[in-house]
């Protein structure tokens, strides 16, 4: 057993070599008292369309507001559905609940997870309004043709973009294709914030117009609301730490492809193991360094005794949960998301992890898989 211990994820050194940048950055918001909203969300809407290749961005307080408020800016509402899949976080399903529309769940493709294209156009029905592809771990779904049933049938399609910042399609990067793109800001995300904050990117104008009138209680004036909106608003200080660790997302996603590189030469050809593919058309960024193992409760129990710490994403799909029993599904509806729930274990993935570290969680992983067949 390696003396060396290996944490899911390391944001103490993520953020240490960065911390007097983003406590300047802080500190010109104290300066300014520009708290919720303002100036310096503004700055940081800017930049990250930029960066997105995208004509515009709205800050909005957290990544499922930016679902919410995507599908409220497109009409989605009561009586509707939005088709996407059943391997995600539960933010997905809930966001199209929320605005007032039903879920209609398809599988995911057995080597991308992301929405398995063919089997999207026997889920449309008169009532569909959009799709709702998952760009899940890092990798973007497969998006053209997507977009061509989309036009075909004339849907929405928003890219749920929440693990995805920087990840490509082609040469397209995730949130410049969909009519939106919707992204979290979670503290653990490739590029995450010291708190709570999310975005939304879009290449039109009147999209981008409704998204803003939501995220501020439905107001394009102050105390004239035209809509129900919400208080949905990107704080200041959470703008302008984002505005600096951006200038950082490239590397720190090249980071995090060098780890995963190696983890894929050290894991290559162990039976059983299915490891995470990148496609020949994505730019995969790795939010997470998911594999498939079988037993994988008990190997992920057993590497957490040698000192490695790894995760699951996820152990339940949404059609299987509680707050989705009403939709009637069972187990057996969709069994390519329901085998990888089971099978699932993501290892550690963070930029800084040293090649000591990675190394260490593959002689562990091989130890484990070796003591489970003994």
């Amino acid at each position: 057993m390696s003396s060396v211990k290996v944490p899911f994820l390391d944001l103490k050194a993520h953020h240490d070599p960065i911390r007097q940048e983003v406590m300047v950055a802080m500190n010109a918001v104290i300066d300014e008292n520009a708290f919720a909203g303002g100036k310096f969300v503004t700055k940081f809407e800017e930049e990250y369309a930029k960066f997105c290749e995208a004509k515009f961005c709205v800050g909005v307080a957290n990544g499922t507001d930016s679902l919410w408020f995507s599908l409220l800016a497109m009409g989605v509402g009561q009586g509707d559905e939005v088709i996407t899949i059943p391997m995600t976080f539960l933010a997905t399903a809930e966001a199209i609940t929320y605005a007032g529309a039903k879920p209609v769940f398809v599988d995911i493709n057995p080597e991308t997870f992301t929405i398995d294209v063919t089997k999207i156009e026997a889920a449309i029905t008169p009532r569909t309004k959009a799709i709702m592809p998952v760009h899940l771990f890092g990798q973007c779904a497969d998006m053209d043709p997507i977009m061509e049933i989309a036009r075909k049938h004339k849907l929405f399609v928003i890219e749920d973009a929440a693990q995805a910042q920087g990840s490509k399609y082609k040469s397209r990067l995730a949130g410049s294709i969909g009519h939106a793109g919707s992204f979290s800001f979670y503290p653990g995300k490739n590029l995450g914030a010291w708190g709570e904050a999310g975005a939304i990117t879009t290449n039109d104008a009147a999209l981008r117009e409704g998204m803003q009138m939501y995220r501020e209680h439905g107001q394009k004036k102050k105390y004239y609301h035209d809509v129900v909106g919400w208080n949905g608003r990107m704080d200041g200080i959470q703008a302008a730490v984002l505005s600096v660790k951006l200038k950082y997302l490239n590397q720190a996603n090249d980071g995090r492809r060098r780890v995963a590189a190696r983890y894929n030469q050290l894991l290559a050809g162990l039976p059983g193991v299915s490891l995470p593919v990148e496609v020949e058309y994505a730019h995969h960024i790795y939010h997470v360094y998911a594999l498939r193992v079988a037993q994988r409760d008990t190997i992920l129990k057993l590497m957490g005794e040698r000192g490695v710490s790894c995760g699951i994403h996820y152990p339940v799909p949404v059609h299987l949960q509680n707050a989705y029993a009403n939709l009637g599904h069972k187990r057996g509806d969709f069994p390519i998301s329901e085998a990888c729930a089971d099978s699932f274990l993501s290892l550690p993935m963070f930029p800084e992890l040293t090649d000591a570290q990675i190394d260490t969680v593959a002689t562990e992983f091989k130890a484990c898989l070796a003591q489970i067949k003994s």
